[in-house]
């Protein structure tokens, strides 16, 4: 119902904080095509899961849309060329969280045809998402076509649509529901096909007004589109299905242990691209923004680099600090920026010197304030986890359900003293997944 009424529902979760959202730059602005790169390296690992194996060669002619990876496993994602070129190497490449990859290097043409591209076949919802690469667009870079599988004794009934966009800066989740309502009202009705769920919700945060209007027009009466506070983390999953639904996924359990399941708004405009028009996953909406001459949103080919795209926006400004890959909270500090855009990257923002925290050698003292503990989301002792990781006492960190952090970062925003404690928690969460994976 467009203008409708504009009640807030409250955030059922506990903990968060509200950070200013910094969204100012970029989310009155439509959202525009980037020329054509001069390279594109595409790593054929951009999700969680086993990697990929190229099936093209030096010398090859790709074409924009066509398979250049072959997925490794169920849990994996096929890689498409974004352009149309020429493959001039194949080999390793630095990734933005760090990880040393094969990479697919292509020379695009000068001039692409952005409207045509080698189309997937169109078979079952799960299928087909599969085949056009599809993953999880707010992130996490999960395999769709698995997610919209849940278990057989897990039976989704509701289906909750992510357009919170909690992360400060980030707008480009906002401006896909405002540019492409229709798709992402498709890629719902798709998606509840799959799951065979009898209701829809879409969860947008009350600083997208605007949002709330244009998909509750879109949705129609398929779907109840609710307006939720503004509170950081209120997009991520577990957090929003407790506001929505009041319900608590258990520890250790999938949503689907509670009868909901959560995809992001992106996501379904993807799926519905992929059932729709046969499109691949090879491109993505992309924040710019911070220090840099033409913040905005950008449609940007995967494989493109960083580098090259902050020099198609105009380049960085006076007062630029740290590149950060995502959101402030949740993203990565790029130390360097010839490292390619992948399926998972919503936002570059190149934050202001002026608000870029002093470097931390070590961990610094507790002072036992219990701010971290107040914000936690997840209802952690953070303080505590971040002490035991730092003596590499690991069985204490996993006795405080180190495995449940998000890894959000409210706990280190709010720490009076600086402690690194999103990174010290990260740390234990590694050692504890490496014990677990040891034969």
């Amino acid at each position: 119902m467009p203008g409708g009424t504009h009640h807030v529902l409250s955030h059922g979760f506990r903990g968060g904080i509200r950070p200013h959202d910094h969204k100012e730059s970029t989310r009155d602005k439509h959202t525009a095509r980037l020329p054509v790169p001069r390279r594109i390296v595409v790593p054929v690992l951009q999700h969680l899961g086993v990697p990929n194996a190229p099936v093209v060669a030096v010398g090859d002619t790709v074409r924009r849309g066509q398979l250049i990876a072959s997925a490794g496993d169920v849990v994996s994602a096929p890689i498409h060329s974004p352009v149309t070129g020429v493959v001039v190497s194949i080999g390793d490449t630095l990734t933005i969280n760090g990880a040393i990859v094969p990479a697919v290097y292509i020379e695009p043409d000068p001039v692409q045809e952005w409207d045509g591209y080698v189309r997937v076949e169109v078979t079952s919802v799960v299928r087909t998402v599969r085949a056009a690469g599809v993953v999880g667009l707010g992130g996490g870079a999960f395999p769709t076509a698995v997610k919209l599988t849940p278990p057989a004794d897990s039976p989704v009934s509701t289906l909750i649509l992510n357009g919170c966009e909690c992360e400060p800066y980030l707008t480009c989740d906002h401006r896909t529901m405002l540019e492409r309502p229709a798709s992402v009202a498709s890629g719902a009705r798709h998606i509840a096909s799959a799951l065979g769920a009898s209701r829809v919700v879409v969860g947008i945060e009350a600083n997208k007004p605007d949002a709330v209007d244009v998909m509750r027009s879109a949705m129609g009466a398929s779907a109840e589109v609710l307006m939720l506070a503004t509170r950081y983390p209120q997009g991520a999953e577990k957090q929003l299905i407790h506001t929505v639904l009041g319900r608590e996924v258990p520890h250790g359990r999938l949503p689907a242990s509670v009868g909901a399941l959560v995809h992001n708004v992106s996501t379904a405009a993807a799926i519905a691209d992929a059932l729709d028009e046969g499109k691949p996953l090879m491109e993505r909406v992309v924040t710019v923004t911070g220090q840099v001459a033409r913040p905005g949103n950008y449609i940007v080919p995967i494989g493109m680099l960083v580098a090259d795209l902050l020099e198609a926006v105009g380049g960085v400004i006076e007062g630029a600090g740290r590149v950060v890959a995502g959101g402030p909270m949740t993203g990565i500090a790029l130390a360097d920026l010839h490292v390619p855009v992948v399926k998972g990257t919503g936002g570059v923002v190149v934050l202001p010197a002026r608000s870029v925290a002093p470097a931390i050698q070590g961990d610094q003292p507790c002072i036992r304030c219990a701010r971290c503990v107040a914000g936690c989301p997840m209802s952690l002792e953070p303080y505590a986890l971040g002490i035991y990781a730092n003596r590499r006492q690991w069985d204490a960190t996993d006795r405080l359900h180190a495995m449940d952090c998000i890894e959000c970062g409210c706990c280190a925003y709010v720490c009076p003293t600086n402690r690194p404690l999103v990174q010290l928690i990260r740390r234990a969460k590694q050692v504890l997944i490496e014990r677990v994976a040891r034969p």
